[in-house]
């Protein structure tokens, strides 16, 4: 990471959204990881839910966190593998105005190779844009989470980091 420390940290509203039919907040420990590397890392934990694998629900909350303007991005965790049950990826689709960031899911799973080998790509972590907000999906191991946000999102979601990063584009995300 190049962090420049001659810059100013910037925080932003993010939110942590767990995919699952069998998790309760008790036994959230992918959601736990990640609400602690984002209140860790300096960044505001803006909201926290547990959604269960039915994508026109999650879509319905990931549509809802869009339109609030004090969330940045959103954070998923599960949902993303190839099971009828998983359908996080479903639900980015029918969100509507999203982008496609491709790199991000291409990025996870070439760090993920170096922690779970070719099992990779059994995963199907993604990202979008959406009117202004940042929707990352990652699987919904601990081990994942891990990897989704130390090798990526630490960094991307920090707005010292150079020589970019996605906080910086926030003000032009609704640009037409």
């Amino acid at each position: 990471m190049a962090i420049d420390e001659s810059r100013t940290f910037k925080p932003i509203n993010i939110a942590v959204l767990t995919v699952s039919d069998t998790r309760t907040p008790e036994t959230d420990t992918s959601g736990d990881i990640l609400a602690g590397r984002v209140t860790g890392a300096g960044h505001h934990l803006a909201a926290r839910m547990i959604v269960r694998d039915d994508a026109a629900l999650l879509a319905a909350q990931f549509e809802a966190w869009i339109e609030d303007p004090a969330i940045d991005a959103v954070v998923s965790t599960g949902g993303t593998g190839l099971t009828g049950r998983d359908v996080t990826p479903e639900a980015l689709a029918m969100i509507a105005d999203a982008r496609d960031i491709p790199g991000f899911g291409e990025l996870f799973r070439w760090l993920s190779l170096k922690t779970i080998g070719t099992s990779t790509i059994q995963s199907r972590a993604c990202a979008v844009v959406a009117r202004g907000t940042y929707i990352f999906a990652l699987p919904g191991s601990n081990g994942a989470v891990k990897d989704g946000w130390d090798g990526i999102l630490a960094e991307q979601l920090d707005s010292r980091n150079r020589p970019c990063n996605f906080v910086e584009l926030m003000p032009r995300l609704k640009e037409v």
